[in-house]
C-alpha cells in the first residue's frame, strides 16, 4: 500500500519519515509550498516522493492511504477525483500518530489535552502536579522535560500539531539516551528514559495515545477547512482516548451522541456532571474552590466519591473551569488529592498566558493569547468586579489561529462596560471602527504600560498574540 502525506506545513515531514523508517511506501504532498530546503533533502534521504500536483498519481495503482490534517482544504471526493481509478482510504495526523506510537509508553500515564480555550493553562496545571514524575510536556510554549522540578527546553518553537507528539517523544529520547564513543566505534548508551508522565496539548483533537484525554470546552464553535468542518467536530478525536474528561454544557451540546464507556464531566454550575463547584471565593492572588466528585470512572476501573478544596491562581470563572477539568482529569488517574492540592497552590499562572504582577502602584494582569477572541475577551473583563480603577486594553494580531474575533459583538460588548478603554494593534484597530464611544488608540504598547504607572492606575491587557512577538516589540 501507499502512503500520501499531505501537509508538510503542520508536521507531515516528520510523519512521512516516520512511516519510511517503517518500510513502507511514502509519497509527499506540500500542499502549502512551505517546505525548506533541509526538509527537502531528508524526504530525499528516505526515498519520499515529493508530489507538486495530486495529479501526479495517475502513475500509481491500487491502493492508497491519503494522511492529511483534520483542518485540509480538501474534500476527499477532490483528492478522488484526481485519480478515481485508485483504491483511497483517509487517515488523519491525528490518526496516524497514535499508529506510530502504539508500542510507546505502556507504563506511563499520558494526557492529551484540547479544547477551544484553557489547553496551554490546563497543561500546565497538570505539570504542577505531576513534577515529581518528571514530566514530558509539548505545549503551545514548547516541548519541555521537567527533571528534579528543573525544566529543560527540548525545543522552543514548537506548534502543538499532532507530529509534534513523536518529535517531543524523540527529542526526550536524544537526551536520555546520549551517543557514546567508545573504543570499537559509536554505540548508543542504554535507553535511561528521564520521564514517568507525558502531557500533549493538541490543537484540533487528540490523536487517542491518551490514558485520558481532556477536553477543555467548545466555548466557540468555528469553522475549519474551508467550512466544511467545524471545532468541535475536529475535537471529538479526543473521545479516541481510553478516558474522557469534557465540560459537561459542551459534552451535552456537541458529544451527546458519542458511546465511550469511560466519559467524566465537569461544570461550575450542572450538578449532574461528575465534577461541579460547591463554593468558590474569587480573588485576584488565590481563588479558593471546593469541588463535589461523584460517579468518577478511573483508569483503573474503580469509581470514586468524595469532595476537595483548593486554593490555586483562578482570578476568573473561565480560569476555575480549567481547574476544574485538570482536577477531575487527576482524579480520573487515580491521582493523590494531597498532590493535586500541593500542585495547584503551586501554579501561578503562566508567562505569555493569564499573569498577575506589580509594576510601581498599578496591578498588571495580562492576558495574552493566540486563541483570544469575544469569549475570552468577556470572560477577562468578568474578573474585575469594580472596573472604575482600571485601564482595559485590547487588540493584537490576526492570522494566528483559525478563531477569528466578531468585532462588532466585541465593539458592542466594549459600549455598554464603564471604564477607560484602549485600544492598540491590528485587532484593536478594527474595533475603534464600530465602537460607538470614543476610546483612545495607543499603538505602542509599552506606552500603555507606562500610562497605567504614571496614572496610579490598574492595567487589564487583553492582547492576541503569541508571547514572544510581545516580548519582542
Amino acid at each position: 500500500m501507499n502512503n500520501l502525506v499531505i501537509d508538510m506545513t503542520h508536521g507531515g515531514v516528520k510523519i512521512a519519515i516516520s512511516l519510511a523508517k517503517k518500510g513502507r511506501n511514502v509519497l509527499a504532498y506540500d500542499i502549502y509550498n512551505t517546505l525548506n530546503v533541509i526538509d527537502r533533502k531528508m524526504l530525499d534521504i528516505y526515498d519520499i516522493w515529493l508530489i507538486d500536483d495530486l495529479g501526479e498519481l495517475e502513475t500509481y495503482r491500487g491502493e492508497m492511504r491519503v494522511i492529511h490534517p483534520v483542518h485540509l482544504p480538501l474534500s476527499h471526493n477532490e483528492i478522488i477525483e484526481k485519480n478515481p481509478d485508485l483504491k483511497y482510504s483517509f487517515s488523519t495526523h491525528h490518526e496516524i500518530i497514535k499508529e506510530l506510537l502504539e508500542d510507546w509508553g505502556s507504563d506511563i500515564d499520558k494526557i492529551e489535552v484540547t479544547g477551544v480555550k484553557g489547553k496551554t493553562s490546563c497543561a500546565f496545571m497538570l505539570k504542577e502536579i505531576l513534577i515529581d514524575e518528571n514530566p514530558l510536556m509539548l505545549s503551545s510554549l514548547g516541548a519541555l522535560l521537567y527533571e528534579n522540578g528543573n525544566e529543560i527546553i527540548l525545543k522552543k518553537d514548537i506548534s502543538i500539531a499532532p507530529a509534534n507528539i513523536k518529535e517531543t517523544i524523540d527529542l526526550a529520547y536524544k537526551i536520555a539516551n546520549p551517543i557514546c564513543k567508545i573504543a570499537d566505534g559509536i554505540v548508543e548508551s542504554e535507553n535511561l528514559r528521564k520521564y514517568d508522565s507525558a502531557i500533549f496539548e493538541s490543537s484540533l483533537g487528540a490523536s487517542g495515545i491518551g490514558d485520558v484525554g481532556l477536553l477543555t470546552n467548545i466555548s466557540e464553535n468555528y469553522p475549519i477547512a474551508k467550512g466544511r468542518h467545524t471545532a468541535a467536530e475536529a475535537k471529538k478525536q479526543v473521545f479516541r482516548c481510553k478516558t474522557v474528561v469534557c465540560e459537561k454544557e459542551s459534552f451535552d451540546e456537541y458529544y451527546c451522541d458519542v458511546s465511550h464507556p469511560k466519559v467524566n464531566t465537569f461544570s461550575l454550575d450542572d450538578e449532574t456532571a461528575n465534577l461541579y463547584v460547591r463554593t468558590a471565593s474569587y480573588s485576584l492572588d488565590k481563588t479558593e474552590i471546593t469541588v463535589c466528585y461523584k460517579n468518577v470512572k478511573t483508569t483503573g476501573d474503580e469509581i470514586l466519591n468524595g469532595q476537595l478544596t483548593v486554593k490555586t491562581f483562578a482570578p476568573g470563572r473561565h480560569h476555575v473551569k480549567n481547574v476544574l477539568g485538570v482536577i477531575l482529569t487527576c482524579l480520573t488517574l487515580k491521582i493523590n488529592e494531597n498532590k493535586i492540592v500541593e500542585g495547584l497552590a503551586n501554579y501561578k499562572g503562566i508567562t505569555g498566558r493569564t499573569t498577575k504582577r506589580s509594576n510601581g502602584n498599578s496591578t498588571i494582569i495580562e492576558e495574552i493569547n493566540p486563541g483570544i477572541n469575544t469569549y475570552a475577551i468577556k470572560q477577562s473583563i468578568n474578573m474585575i468586579n469594580d472596573l472604575s480603577g482600571w485601564y482595559v486594553a485590547i487588540g493584537g494580531d490576526y492570522g494566528i489561529t483559525c478563531e477569528e474575533i466578531d468585532e462588532n459583538k466585541v465593539a458592542d460588548y466594549l459600549d455598554s462596560i464603564e471604564s477607560d478603554i484602549i485600544l492598540t494593534g491590528d485587532v484593536g484597530s478594527s474595533i475603534a471602527g464600530k465602537m460607538s464611544r470614543q476610546t483612545e488608540f495607543i499603538k505602542n504598547i509599552d506606552e500603555i504600560y507606562s500610562l497605567a504607572t504614571e496614572n496610579d492606575k490598574n492595567l487589564l491587557f487583553i492582547y492576541r498574540s503569541d508571547y514572544h512577538k510581545i516580548s519582542q516589540r
